[in-house]
């Protein structure tokens, strides 16, 4: 059936997704990508790509000719903001006709909550849509990896596999490079033409794409700045006449002054991940490393590191942090909306969804994001993402047709905000699943059974916007705290990379974590960081400092 204008016209992913995506294109300089291939972990023979490689590999960016033009442009590499109220007549169409032959395919992926019952009205319509008949093999996203690993060391993979950054351990890169198919031929160069919604992903997300010295991942674009954002409850700021702190020494004596115990007001949560970007420090692995003197150093390394965690445990010493986040228990954004705590670190995806559960009992509810600081006066640091932390895997004993079949699933799935294909995709059927109301759309409870429960946007999906016509204010807040973050981003020295650490290296930095949150809370001291860095250094760490300098030498040559 036509996708025609008559016909059928994601809530959340976690706290990292975005209310949606339109892409920021190009822009970002092209650094060497790789995977593992063979015992050496990665970087070496057939995993790594040269810079002078990556033009023949990655697409062509072309943008969308269909996309709607955004209220807030981006600038500076900021996402575009969508704050107004879109009709379906308006929309334009980037798959006319359904362009699948009505296969069948198998697709693995993570769902967070309820699946939807198989031959929903969601999945029908968009199967229809397509050209194709999907069998959902979803898989519980908190133990998603153990799935994961068991399906891919068998031997039936499904057609299309969905496998997320995180799960990105043990066996699974080399999984990855020897069961899923290169897309260069198909989507290399000016090939992704074929297929427009794929060519307008921005090109950050197709570097960070390629494994096994292959473009084989069809990428899920994330934001430009990942990671948490510092949100604090303005309308209770604005209700005392209080400003958000502007600098790392004023933050204490600040939450000092608000907190009020005898009143359940505590300054804050755990603000460790906020401090790490305060203190300039460098993100987690692969991306850990800095070159200083002509010498790589680690994150655990460097003094900025040591520093974020004091300055974090400053705030727990002073009782500014809520009890409950002190003891690692509860909900943080229940207590944040409750209003027992006025600042707190969360991942993006909990804002639009907050703003929008709070209307009806607390009208005057708003949260925004303070800017980030540096320390002593200095600018802050904030370090780029990779252009993208999901992708879905075709299986390489698909046949050319069945691939190409498979491109124009994941090329409906990419279509742009302000397009019926994204519509279809985000909302469901109209009528069905969603109703208009004061120009706004509002899901029926068939729309929250069987379309919330994120599915299709584990395919592809397109480069990262911020749309939110019910609030748009929040497109507002949002993209104005991007623009001012965009001047301070910078890329590590592994940018974009895929990088698998050799497996003798694999369980090296497990302790961190959890001797971060006793040294912030009073129970470790400074003094046992740097005793655990050094051991650290000891059982491995000059080893795999000098794995990643080969990496890097092999970067420049």
């Amino acid at each position: 059936m036509p996708n025609s204008p008559s016909a059928p016209s994601r809530r959340r992913f976690l706290a990292s997704t975005a209310v949606a995506a339109a892409a920021t294109a190009g822009g970002v300089p092209l650094l060497t990508a790789c995977s593992s291939d063979g015992a050496s972990g990665g970087g070496g023979g057939e995993g790594r790509v040269a810079e002078t490689e990556l033009e023949g590999i990655l697409p062509t960016y072309r943008a969308s000719d269909v996309a709607f033009e955004p209220d807030i442009p981006a600038e500076n590499g900021s996402s575009p903001g969508y704050t107004s109220f879109i009709t379906t007549e308006e929309m334009g169409v980037t798959v006319p006709q359904p362009k699948g032959s009505g296969g069948e395919f198998r697709v693995m992926t993570p769902l967070w909550g309820t699946p939807p019952s198989s031959g929903n009205d969601y999945w029908t319509a968009m199967d229809e849509a397509i050209g194709v008949r999907i069998n959902w093999q979803t898989q519980d996203g908190n133990t998603y990896g153990e799935k994961l690993g068991a399906v891919l060391a068998g031997s039936d993979i499904p057609d299309l596999v969905c496998v997320p950054g995180w799960e990105l351990q043990g066996q699974i890169p080399r999984a990855i490079s020897s069961r899923f198919a290169d897309l260069g031929p198909y989507l290399s160069g000016d090939r992704v033409l074929e297929y427009p919604n794929l060519a307008a992903v921005p090109t950050a997300a197709w570097e960070s794409s390629i494994f096994g010295g292959a473009l084989r991942g069809l990428p899920m674009p994330a934001p430009p700045i990942g990671g948490v954002i510092p949100f604090y409850r303005q309308d209770i700021f604005e209700a005392n006449g209080w400003s958000p702190p502007t600098s790392a020494e004023d933050f204490l004596s600040f939450c000092q002054d608000i907190t009020s115990a005898r009143n359940r007001v505590w300054a804050c949560e755990d603000m460790k991940w906020s401090s790490f970007i305060i203190h300039g420090v460098l993100p987690d692995k692969p991306q850990y490393w800095e070159e200083v003197d002509g010498r790589l150093v680690n994150r655990f390394e460097t003094d900025a590191y040591l520093e974020a965690l004091d300055w974090t445990r400053r705030l727990f010493d002073a009782g500014v942090v809520h009890p409950d986040g002190v003891a690692n228990q509860g909900d943080a954004l229940v207590r944040f909306t409750s209003g027992e705590s006025l600042m707190l670190n969360q991942g993006q995806g909990v804002w639009h969804n907050t703003l929008t559960e709070q209307r009806t009992s607390n009208p005057d509810f708003r949260m925004n994001a303070f800017d980030y600081f540096g320390v002593g006066g200095e600018d802050p640091v904030l370090y780029a993402g990779n252009g993208s932390s999901l992708w879905t895997f075709v299986n390489k004993n698909l046949p050319e047709e069945r691939v190409r079949e498979a491109l124009e699933i994941a090329n409906y799935c990419a279509a742009p905000y302000g397009t019926r294909e994204n519509l279809l995709r985000t909302f469901g059927v109209e009528g069905v699943h969603h109703t208009i109301e004061d120009e706004q759309r509002v899901r029926t409870a068939q729309g929250e059974e069987e379309v919330v429960p994120d599915t299709y946007v584990f395919i592809a999906s397109p480069g990262h916007y911020i749309a939110a016509s019910d609030v748009p204010q929040l497109v507002e807040d949002w993209t104005g705290w991007l623009r001012r973050q965009m001047p301070y981003v910078k890329e590590t020295i592994f940018y974009g990379r895929q990088i698998q650490e050799p497996d003798q290296f694999t369980n090296l930095n497990d302790q961190f974590e959890d001797l971060e949150d006793d040294v912030v809370r009073g129970r470790r001291s400074i003094s046992d960081m740097q005793d655990a860095v050094a051991e650290w250094s000891r059982n491995g760490g000059n080893e795999l400092r000098d794995w990643y300098q080969r990496l890097l030498d092999d970067q420049s040559a």
